[in-house]
């Protein structure tokens, strides 16, 4: 491939990284280099792979990936750029959070950038529907939150993947009740939020599809603020996105979270009663989409400066 970016996923054979791969196939613009199965543990080899190709998407385990960011380091001036899908750096100031639409002039930041942290798939939903807010005004940074989700079991790693697969796999649990997702780091910093907020996850029993909410009482946001207005904070902050639509409620009151499996994309609504002075902000992803290999290719075209990189 003439003047193909190369591009190397380390740990390609997990879920993330096979979903990178089959949506960089198609890819003229993109050579995927891959390393002998004997060898995918070898520093050594990882390094030799490493000075041959142009970007690195780390597919691992937090201290895996850690290694191999160590790794590339240490290859000075011909080292790769290195696009991290693992929980690894995603708070680290010396690396860019991969959430284009997050803010203004993201996108800028994550394609200048040689060191890129992909958002996990549950900071993705919660993060769209609460940074807008704070940075609207009528949401205090110390504001309560509360983020309820729900996920398919393919985002809870090989345990969750196969007691799920298994003949009489639990339809619904809650779990991480002890309160320390390795999420919150990120939605507390990247939502702009200076109190810790309460992050009950939860997971069904069927393969992909998320749901993220937020409850709120209306009297407790800064201002008089109604559904409505709500709506068009999110709005206007998401205008021109061609990846993140702000929808309006659903007609049935109802929301299921496999709507948007197979695609890259996210929606965010906000549902409630005026009334009643409550709302609900619901994101729905595909938490391997948007929420992992999606945005992970996303964020790579941005960084090699392909020209199909979407915001």
């Amino acid at each position: 491939m003439a003047n193909a970016a190369r591009v190397f996923i380390d740990g390609e054979a997990g879920t993330t990284g096979l979903g990178i791969r089959e949506r960089l196939q198609g890819v003229s613009s993109v050579e995927l280099v891959s390393i002998d199965a004997a060898s995918r543990k070898d520093p050594a080899a990882r390094r030799d792979i490493m000075r041959e190709v142009d970007l690195v998407v780390l597919c691992l385990p937090d201290d895996a990936a850690k290694e191999s960011a160590a790794i590339a380091d240490g290859l000075g001036a011909k080292a790769p750029k290195l696009l991290d899908a693992s929980t690894a750096h995603r708070v680290d100031a010396s690396w860019v959070y991969g959430f284009a639409e997050m803010a203004q002039g993201q996108a800028v930041r994550i394609a200048q950038s040689p060191r890129v942290a992909n958002p996990g798939c549950y900071p993705t939903g919660a993060i769209a529907l609460l940074r807008p807010l704070i940075e609207a005004g009528v949401m205090a940074a110390d504001y309560p939150v509360t983020i309820n989700a729900i996920s398919g079991y393919s985002g809870g790693g090989k345990a969750m993947i196969a007691d799920h697969q298994a003949k009489g796999g639990p339809a619904f649990e809650l779990y991480a009740l002890g309160l320390e997702h390795k999420h919150l780091p990120e939605i507390q910093r990247y939502g702009k939020l200076t109190r810790r907020p309460i992050f009950v996850p939860s997971v069904g029993h069927y393969h992909q599809g998320m749901l993220v909410s937020i409850p709120l009482h209306l009297d407790t946001l800064t201002g008089s603020v109604s559904t409505t207005d709500l709506h068009g904070i999110l709005e206007a902050h998401y205008a021109g996105s061609q990846l993140v639509h702000v929808c309006p409620p659903t007609q049935s009151g109802k929301l299921e979270p496999e709507a948007l499996n197979g695609t890259d994309t996210m929606e965010l609504r906000v549902c409630g009663n005026d009334g009643h002075g409550q709302a609900v902000l619901v994101a729905r992803l595909d938490n391997l989409g948007k929420g992992a290999s999606g945005a992970a290719v996303q964020n790579l075209k941005l960084m090699l400066g392909l020209e199909d990189a979407h915001v």
